[in-house]
């Protein structure tokens, strides 16, 4: 059966029709909206899909308003009601180690589970201890023991809130349109290079405390809609999933029988 997953994330929705709610469906169909277009979802996006889902699992971090309009187009175009993943004390082979796991955010949740699914399917017998990375809005760093134990992560601002911050808080300063370089020579480059450096360093320390807590090299995954900006970095050994979270939706599916 055709089955829809969805993530609200803070400034889009993105949406994926799978065949089945299994781990390594079929894509059928994808798409995102701003949150500001989210009331045209149905008309410009869902209305035209090339087979209508029979069910569906998401996560939301956004508003109640913004659920309620997304449930609402559910309803009246395909009469299916909604079902939101929320952080539980273990799921989808994953112990949540959070010191309150039902406040572990939803979305970084999904992306945990899909990022121990990874490392099962490069090592079923033995994997390797993973560390997933959502780049958007803001961006999260969390870490799986070899064990399939949430040991916990970082939240730190994405590109977009450190460049506001800095524009906003330092006169002169504007959100920067320059390149990423080992020594900027101009300032354009030097927001651009501070950014990215902020990102991955804070990276290249969860990897190394990763290494040293398990005693293995982790596998590392990134994902996101600003993923491109930290891909090229030389000094992280990086797998890109494009659908990181969808991976982990259509594992807690298959888990609770779709």
């Amino acid at each position: 059966m055709a089955f829809l997953v969805i993530d609200i994330g803070n400034t889009r929705l993105k949406w994926g029709l799978y065949a089945q709610p299994t781990p390594g469906a079929d894509l059928l169909a994808h798409g995102a909206v701003v949150l500001e277009d989210i009331d045209y979802l149905w008309e410009l996006y869902w209305r035209n899909l090339p087979v209508p889902p029979q069910a569906m699992l998401g996560c939301v971090v956004a508003g109640d308003a913004i659920k309620r309009r997304v449930e609402e187009q559910l309803i009246e175009g395909w009469g299916l009601q909604a079902r939101w993943v929320s952080a539980s004390a273990a799921a989808g082979g994953v112990v949540n180690g959070y010191e309150h796991p039902q406040r572990l955010g939803a979305d970084r949740w999904a992306a945990i589970i899909g990022a121990r699914q990874r490392a099962l399917q490069q090592s079923p017998s033995n994997p390797p201890p993973v560390l997933a990375v959502m780049v958007g809005t803001a961006v999260t760093v969390d870490a799986v023991d070899a064990a399939g134990r949430f040991l916990g992560g970082l939240i730190l601002p994405g590109f977009g809130l450190m460049y506001r911050a800095l524009e906003s808080g330092t006169a002169g300063l504007k959100v920067p349109t320059g390149e990423v370089s080992d020594f900027p020579t101009n300032t354009s480059d030097a927001l651009m290079s501070g950014g990215t450096d902020a990102i991955a360093g804070a990276i290249e320390r969860s990897l190394r405390r990763l290494r040293v807590r398990t005693g293995r090299e982790p596998l590392l995954i990134m994902s996101g809609g600003a993923v491109s900006r930290l891909s090229h970095v030389e000094e992280l050994q990086v797998t890109v999933a494009e659908n990181l979270i969808f991976e982990g939706l259509l594992t807690l599916a298959a888990q609770t029988g779709g």
